[in-house]
């Protein structure tokens, strides 16, 4: 078997293995970059399972609220509450961070030398990327920019990400759509500084990595509900057709790069902390929000060595 026929049933895999979690409505966070960007003509290509833990999620949702949200899906009449409102915050809560699993497949391609650009399919996201190496040597396995191990890397780089505005089809986000017809949409921003240490002559055997990111959301959503009225059951209330917010995100990563020449395993670690905001509800009412976010993965990746001389 070929060297290429061994990557398309690699990559194959790798896909298969992503629509598991094809569920996944959350832009790839995780980063499991070196501080060496892919060398000129080279290709890297690979995919990252991910879980993805808020803090604020998980302490706006419980099984209450969720018995509470399937009850009201199920009433031509609902009067404006507590709960109402705590379901309202705990949508809004797992949209901008859910606590669940996550893939994703990318490939990269160096440009130039220090250059590389990169897709990264998020099974309902689309990340667009490039990365610039500021520091270390920019050779290959095969030719060396060093002959010494354990050199220092450092890149910087920009991604945007897009993501659907169908929410996954999990049951506490289908009863709020069905009773409240909520809709949401977003896309990021993310910039990573990366330093990383080669094990071996230009990361032959891997890497060691870690760094720090900022990250900017823009979130667009929207509650139209059909038949909720006020408190006193005497008037609809008006719908929030379009409400739009934009929030910063801090973090930190680690990830180690372990294999030989061709394959990699990635395990890798990301823990970001946001100030989502204050957030407009029904009935005049609002919400701010706030949280760390945990996000261990554990990524496949293999490398295509171009006819670079």
């Amino acid at each position: 078997m070929t060297a290429f026929s061994s990557f398309r049933a690699a990559l194959s895999l790798l896909a298969g293995a992503g629509l598991l979690f094809s569920a996944s409505c959350t832009a790839p966070r995780a980063i499991v970059s070196t501080g060496k960007v892919t060398p000129r003509g080279e290709f890297r290509v690979g995919g990252n399972m991910a879980f993805n833990v808020s803090t604020e999620t998980i302490g706006k949702t419980g099984s209450a609220l969720l018995d509470a949200a399937k009850s009201a899906a199920n009433k031509d009449t609902i009067r404006y509450n507590q709960s109402i409102e705590n379901i309202q915050v705990a949508a809004l809560a797992y949209v901008l961070d859910p606590v669940r699993p996550t893939s994703d497949i990318y490939v990269r391609y160096g440009v130039i030398d220090r250059l590389d650009v990169g897709y990264k399919y998020g099974f309902g996201s689309h990340v667009f990327d490039a990365m610039y190496q500021f520091l270390g040597p920019t050779g290959t396995v095969e030719n060396p920019g060093t002959r010494q191990a354990g050199a220092t890397y450092g890149s910087i780089g920009l991604q945007f990400a897009t993501q659907r505005a169908k929410l996954p089809s999990v049951p506490f986000l289908s009863n709020v759509t069905d009773f409240l017809n909520f809709r949401a949409s977003r896309q990021d921003i993310l910039i990573p500084l990366v330093f990383s240490k080669s094990l071996g002559v230009e990361e032959e055997i891997g890497a060691i990595s870690y760094g720090v990111v900022y990250a900017h959301s823009f979130f667009k959503y929207g509650f139209q509900p059909q038949n909720l009225y006020n408190g006193a059951g005497s008037s609809l209330l008006p719908s929030l057709p379009t409400a739009r917010k934009n929030f910063s995100s801090f973090g930190a990563f680690f990830n180690a790069k372990l294999g030989y020449k061709y394959a990699y395993f990635i395990p890798a670690l990301s823990v970001y902390y946001q100030n989502y905001g204050e957030y407009q509800l029904l009935n005049n009412r609002t919400a701010k929000l706030s949280g760390l976010t945990f996000i261990p993965s554990l990524g496949l990746q293999f490398r295509i060595p171009g006819g670079r001389k």
